[in-house]
Parts: structure tokens; sequence; C-alpha cells
């Protein structure tokens, strides 16, 4: 009797433990990096230069909605979705 009850312990904390992996491994990073995203998208201003997600380097003008009006070239606007854009990466120097 002790045994089973000793067994199901066991069980309950592997169970936690497991899921305490996911939770710090997997879930936790993917929302931090989520929220760090969203904090670079609220913090651009007019005249930023950012990259949309198909790789094309653009000037931010201004965000409408959930859109953005972006510059590829001097007087040439379009609107792309603001979840795209993200920033410039640095160059590695050699």
């Amino acid at each position: 009797m002790l045994l089973a009850i000793a067994n199901g312990w066991k069980t309950a904390i592997m169970l936690v433990a497991i899921i305490a992996v996911f939770y710090f491994f997997l879930i936790k990073p993917q929302s931090d990096r989520t929220k760090k995203e969203e904090a670079y998208r609220n913090s651009l201003k007019g005249g930023d230069r950012v990259m949309t997600a198909g790789g094309v380097h653009v000037s931010f003008v201004s965000r409408q909605g959930s859109m953005a009006v972006v510059e590829p070239a001097p007087g040439v606007k379009m609107k792309v979705q603001i979840s795209t854009l993200q920033p410039i990466p640095a160059r590695k120097t050699k």
C-alpha cells in the first residue's frame, strides 16, 4: 500500500518537473521574445530604418492601426503589416 502511494508521488513530482522544464525552456522565452518585439514596434518613429519579413530594408513613415506605412525608396510609399517589421541585423565585421 505504501509503495503504491510512494509511486504516485514520484509520478506527480516527475509531471511537475516536466511542466516546469517546458515552461522555463520553451514557453517563457517565447513570451519574452514576443513582448520585446512588440515593444520595439511600438517605439518606432518616422525615419527609422527597419527591415520587413521579406528582407527589404525600408524607412518607417507612420503607423495606421495594424498597418505601417514604409518608404523603400524616396517618394515611394507602401503599406505593410506592422508585425512584419524588425530591426536591421548588425553587420559582422572581420
